[in-house]
Order: structure tokens, then C-alpha cells, then sequence
């Protein structure tokens, strides 16, 4: 199985700040537990925290300070943190990737590229250079350190539900080269076959759908309202207006619908793996 890298924590942020809460916990002499008590949230909680699956927020850095004598050591990490997202992401998108990080469900289609949730590092340099190719080599490896971190969610032990209808655009377009399409496609099907997410595709012999006009996120959430997110070039935009989002919620069941089976969409995903081999072979 093709899996995301662990989080480095000489190079995530997030990943350092659950490292020392880890080592500041288990210098208290607690264990995740005990610790989680003392603060009112959860065991698995701090779990997720110490993992970087999860990412801090500053009122409970400062509890958590409290509680292991961190001297605000973690909430001054909470800062860098992020800071260090905002520089990750665009600015249309630093909103909807904090929601992500709470939602229990997420639903996406995508009309053109892979998801950043499902998207391997060559794809998503390929990706982040075609939008930037003046991009320096600092700011690249933010950006695809923000993407490896979001990835985070779908392995997690806890992880939410991802359900994503790929246009079969997504398996045609090659990003980066026929290699790199290969190797994101298989890791893909490896994904699909390990139960960590639910893939369809929808091929253009399906016609015209309900989501023609562009690629959209529905989340979902254990205790707040459903949200929608949509983007375009340079633009993307929250929707919480509850009439609307179930309009995109009925909109991609619809998608839904017209797509192949997830079995399908597998058998229809490796033919593609094997035609851009192939293509690749014959260079």
C-alpha cells in the first residue's frame, strides 16, 4: 500500500507541535488519557494532536500549557503553526482547509485534477508549478507540505469519510508526465482497495450533470451546520446559507448517480494506470 510520507518534524510545523506536546506529556508523567482529562476534551483528541492530524487551537495550547508547565511554549507554537498554513495555502482556501480539519464527511467532485487530498507529492508539484512556474524552491516545498498534511485526515485512525466522483477529464489530463499520471492513478486504486476512501468516476459518455460548472466540496460536521466550498481560477468561495448547500448536496447526488460503480470506477481507473504505461513505454 502507497501511503503519504509521516509528517517530518524538522520540517511541519504541526507535526513539531504534536511532537512536543508528546514530549512535555510523557516528561508530566501522563498519559494521553490523563492529560486529555485535565483539559476537558477527549483522549483520542490529544491523540490527534501529537500525530498532526488534528491541528492546535490557541485557546487550548494555552490549557494545555497550564496543565504540563509548558511555560507557553505550545501556544507560541500554536503561532508558527499558523502562520506557517497561511503561507501553505492561498488565501481563498486557509478558511476552508481549517474546516476540513473538523468535518466528519467530506464529499468532492472534481472535474479536472485529482483532489489535494488524494494527490501524490510528484502530481501536486506538477500541479503547484503549472499555476506558479516561478514559484522558488522555499515556497514550493510549503505548498506541498500543506497538501501532505491535509492527507493527514484520510489514514488517520480516525479519519473522516471522503467520498469523491472524479470527471473522467481527471484520468485523461496528463499532469506532470504519463509516469506521474500512472503512479497517481494506482495510488488511487491502492486507496480504493484499502477502504480509505470511495471513488467514482463519471465518463463523458454520461453526458451532461448537474456539476458541469466546476469542482465542489460538501462538508459535514458533527456539531455545526453543513458547508460548501467551490473554486475556480484564483477564487474560491464558503457557502453556509443552509437552502443553498443542500441544492449542491442534491446537485452531486445526482453526479453521484450518473457515475460507474466504485467497482466500476476501479476497473475503469487501472485501464487508465495501463494506458498511460503503456503511452509512457512507447516514448
Amino acid at each position: 500500500m502507497v501511503s503519504p510520507s509521516p509528517l517530518d518534524p524538522t520540517r511541519s510545523p504541526a507535526a513539531f507541535y504534536g511532537a512536543e506536546l508528546r514530549r512535555l506529556r510523557e516528561k508530566a508523567g501522563l498519559s494521553q488519557q490523563e492529560l486529555a482529562d485535565l483539559v476537558f476534551i477527549s483522549g483520542t483528541y490529544v491523540s490527534q494532536l501529537e500525530k498532526a492530524t488534528r491541528r492546535p487551537q490557541e485557546d487550548l495550547s494555552r490549557q494545555l500549557d497550564a496543565a504540563l508547565e509548558g511555560d507557553g511554549h505550545l501556544e507560541r507554537l500554536h503561532s508558527l503553526v499558523r502562520a506557517t498554513r497561511r503561507r501553505q495555502f492561498a488565501d481563498y482556501f486557509v478558511e476552508a482547509a481549517e474546516h476540513e480539519l473538523q468535518a466528519k464527511t467530506i464529499l468532492e467532485y472534481a472535474p479536472l485534477v485529482v483532489p489535494g487530498l488524494l494527490q501524490t507529492q510528484a502530481y501536486a508539484k506538477a500541479t503547484i508549478l503549472a499555476a506558479n512556474p516561478l514559484l522558488g524552491e522555499e515556497k514550493l516545498e510549503e505548498h506541498l507540505m500543506g497538501r501532505l498534511e491535509r492527507q493527514a485526515l484520510i489514514v488517520a485512525p480516525t479519519r473522516l469519510l471522503f467520498w469523491v466522483v472524479l470527471d473522467e477529464a481527471v484520468l485523461r489530463r496528463v499532469v506532470g508526465s504519463r509516469k506521474i499520471m500512472a503512479e497517481q492513478l494506482r495510488y488511487i486504486a491502492e486507496l480504493i482497495a484499502q477502504r480509505q476512501v470511495i471513488v467514482q468516476v463519471v465518463e463523458f459518455d454520461a453526458g451532461a450533470h448537474a456539476l458541469l460548472g466546476g469542482m465542489i466540496s460538501l462538508m459535514a460536521f458533527d456539531d455545526a451546520p453543513p458547508l460548501a466550498y467551490m473554486e475556480s481560477v484564483n477564487v474560491g468561495h464558503l457557502v453556509d446559507e443552509t437552502a443553498l448547500v443542500e441544492k449542491c448536496r442534491l446537485a452531486y447526488d445526482f453526479v453521484r448517480a450518473a457515475a460507474l460503480s466504485q467497482e466500476e470506477s476501479l476497473v475503469r481507473i487501472m485501464k487508465a494506470v495501463e494506458e498511460h504505461e503503456d503511452a509512457s513505454h512507447s516514448q
